[in-house]
């Protein structure tokens, strides 16, 4: 399968392969680097960082947190002169990454080349802030993400802003637009390598070669995060328990679950997977995932959910493995990943009435 399978209604189907030609262009993966594991290996080792300077902004959370905003307010927009009416991309990072991450560095690349407004979340403890309080984050829990989208509305109520998640950002986001529906204050939103099952993930993840090449670092990522706000999180947890675990779902198990009060790390990953919660969601989505990616295994893809719903785009490749995507001879710079990205985005902030009419969404 080199020509991606993209799944979604005719309508949105036909919108897509208007202004975004990606979704039909033949994906053909770098030569030498076929396999989803090694895809995303390379990724991590080869892709080039885009020189991006951040605006750093620290908000307040009810419950007396903080979380850490990174923007790029875009102020020599050719496009968007006016900052109140500039498009706004929220990037949502993964499990343990943040506004530093190559993808995101890519993503903010491209969105201001088109003259739109960044924001990336940093979830609690990961954006080099202070954690005041013994709350980190999870796939599940959306209230810092509903404090983050409340204050970039209240901030520029008449930017269009699209979320962008990728990997735990992606269920994260997704979750949250299947929570507020008509409420989310988005008018898009796109996933990368968004794992929809997080069971199914764990399983996949625990697979020798898997645990041995990617759940071993992030699992030694989520600990170090630990470590470093271990004063304040020592208070409601066993740290040195934690700091025990080998794979994530041991992690899991011993901290997320406990700090966000589930009976089990099963309740947690159940009410962490966003693929059933998909039909409660309102805007245009378009969500990208390869069918070797050791992350997100393809027998979690929500076809058959996705085939009835009209607001809701799966594109799938056979090769691109987590997050990576590669193309080319010498994969550093933008591929198909980033194209993607680049041309949903436009699409919508762009024919913002065409991708309502193709979705089936009525103007309030």
């Amino acid at each position: 399968m080199k020509t991606p399978a993209l799944i979604c209604s005719e309508a949105f189907g036909a919108f897509l392969h208007k202004h975004c030609p990606v979704v039909a262009e033949r994906f053909s993966p770098t030569p030498w680097c076929w396999g989803g594991r090694l895809q995303t290996l390379v990724c991590v080792l080869l892709k080039s960082r885009p020189p991006v300077t951040y605006r750093n902004e620290l908000i307040r959370t009810v419950d007396g947190g903080q979380i850490s905003l990174d923007w790029v307010d875009n102020r020599a927009s050719v496009s968007y002169p006016e900052s109140s009416t500039r498009p706004t991309v929220l990037i949502l990072p993964g499990l343990t990454g943040n506004s530093q991450q190559s993808y995101v560095l890519h993503a903010i690349n491209q969105a201001t080349r088109r003259g739109y407004r960044c924001v990336v979340f940093n979830n609690r403890g990961l954006g080099g802030e202070e954690l005041l309080t013994p709350i980190t984050y999870c796939a599940a829990n959306t209230s810092d993400l509903e404090c983050v989208v409340r204050h970039v509305k209240e901030l520029y109520p008449r930017s269009p802003l699209i979320g962008a998640g990728v990997s735990m950002g992606g269920m994260l986001l997704l979750n949250y637009l299947a929570r507020k529906r008509t409420e989310a204050g988005m008018v898009a939103g796109i996933t990368i390598s968004a794992p929809f099952d997080a069971l199914k993930s764990s399983d996949s993840m625990e697979e020798p070669l898997n645990w041995l090449l990617f759940n071993k670092y992030l699992t030694r990522g989520l600990c170090g995060a630990v470590t470093r706000h271990r004063k304040i999180l020592e208070k409601v947890v066993d740290v040195d328990y934690v700091l025990k675990a080998r794979t994530i779902r041991e992690f899991d198990e011993r901290f997320t679950s406990l700090l966000f009060g589930y009976k089990s790390c099963i309740e947690y990953y159940h009410d962490a997977s966003p693929s059933k919660k998909l039909p409660n969601t309102t805007v245009p989505i378009l969500c990208l995932n390869a069918a070797d990616d050791p992350f997100s295994p393809q027998n979690a893809f929500p076809v058959s959910i996705v085939q009835s719903l009209p607001n809701v785009a799966l594109l799938l490749t056979a090769h691109g493995g987590h997050i990576a995507f590669l193309q080319g001879l010498f994969p550093q710079g933008e591929g198909y990943m980033e194209r993607v990205f680049d041309q949903f985005v436009q699409a919508v902030f762009e024919h913002p009435r065409d991708v309502k009419k193709a979705c089936g969404i009525q103007d309030k």
